[in-house]
């Protein structure tokens, strides 16, 4: 396996890290911690390139906020300008992994996402009877930084970035204790090992794709399963053998025990697609595909407030037209024409 050099002084050269704040401060550029740092842009820029050749960089504290999608979920955001810091370290070192991303890994890789991951699946649904669908236990609590960190030496070989990346990594704020033990484990193992990377971190979603490519391969390669999908830690593999798909279940199974890694139980299913699948948002059918009830019921509540705030003038058009606009581009992707104009029919909005 070939191993990259002489990576930092690309990452660390003022063009970079320029670079990376434009890309850091989009959709955010009027916060006041953003407009700050872009007052005197160059000298913070300056002092943060210092502080990385001089290696007396160092992460800052997370603000931490849960949001509600079906179930609660810490969000870290890092400051500013750590999160320029990241965006610099991924310009540079995402293009040496990417190279060895299988085809079928969609989250936060360009030219992916959710709709091609939902339109690469609605292909395969078109081929096969029947899905194993599943996802991983507590994924990015359970990401286990000593086998992360061993993940990106293999590819890495400049110290300088493997100092920045451990940095990075190390700096993770504390995450939901996960405590579950895997083969060979003393009494105290779960607890002496650093697991756990911040969602909402750029290198976070970076270093969760990198985790679980050998995973990937595993299962395109060792357990040869031809339509094989993953997002994050959302995994699919359909085929038209049941018996076969639980098999390549314990497959990935004894392979995630390697990583201390475990499938949730009760989200580890084989199902006809017939039936529809609740896969990313959507309920995929192979001729079809509809939005998930509680999202369509959500967004009909949350459109009743928004236009009750609109009319007293407590929210301006600007910000409920984004929020509609979120949620029509979500909606798009599915045969759902009646349904839109049943929520949008009792409303007439002018700004």
């Amino acid at each position: 396996m070939k191993r990259y050099g002489n990576l930092f002084s690309q990452i660390t050269s003022f063009e970079n890290l320029y670079a990376a704040s434009r890309k850091a401060r989009k959709g955010k550029r009027f916060k006041d911690n953003v407009m700050a740092f872009e007052r005197n842009i160059e000298d913070e820029l300056f002092r943060l390139q210092d502080e990385l050749l001089s290696k007396t960089y160092k992460p800052g504290t997370y603000r931490e906020f849960s949001i509600y999608e079906r179930k609660p979920r810490k969000i870290s955001a890092a400051p500013y300008r750590d999160r320029i810091v990241h965006h610099a370290l991924c310009n540079v070192i995402e293009p040496v992994f990417e190279k060895t991303f299988i085809f079928d890994s969609y989250a936060c890789r360009k030219g992916k996402g959710t709709h091609a991951a939902v339109d690469r699946f609605t292909e395969f649904c078109r081929k096969n009877r029947y899905v194993l669908k599943t996802d991983i236990k507590k994924y990015f609590p359970s990401i286990d930084h000593e086998i992360l960190f061993a993940k990106i030496k293999r590819k890495i070989k400049c110290r300088d970035t493997l100092w920045l990346i451990k940095a990075i990594i190390d700096g993770s704020n504390r995450q939901e204790a996960v405590n579950d033990y895997f083969d060979g484990d003393g009494l105290f193992e779960p607890y002496q090992r650093r697991r756990g990377i911040p969602i909402g971190n750029l290198t976070s979603q970076f270093f969760a794709n990198i985790y679980l490519d050998e995973l990937d391969h595993y299962a395109k390669e060792v357990l040869r399963c031809k339509h094989y999908i993953r997002y994050v830690d959302d995994i699919t593999v359909l085929g038209n053998d049941k018996k076969r798909l639980w098999e390549v279940r314990d497959g990935i199974v004894g392979f995630l025990e390697k990583h201390r890694l475990k499938l949730h139980p009760r989200k580890t299913l084989v199902l006809p697609v017939s039936e529809g699948i609740d896969h990313l948002g959507y309920r995929i059918f192979p001729t079809h595909r509809r939005l998930r009830k509680d999202n369509s019921m959500g967004f009909a509540r949350k459109l009743k407030i928004m236009n009750r705030l609109f009319l007293v003038g407590q929210i301006s058009f600007e910000k409920m037209n984004a929020s509609v606009q979120s949620w029509l581009g979500h909606a798009k992707h599915t045969d759902s024409c009646g349904l839109r104009e049943r929520i949008f029919e009792k409303y007439v909005f002018c700004c």
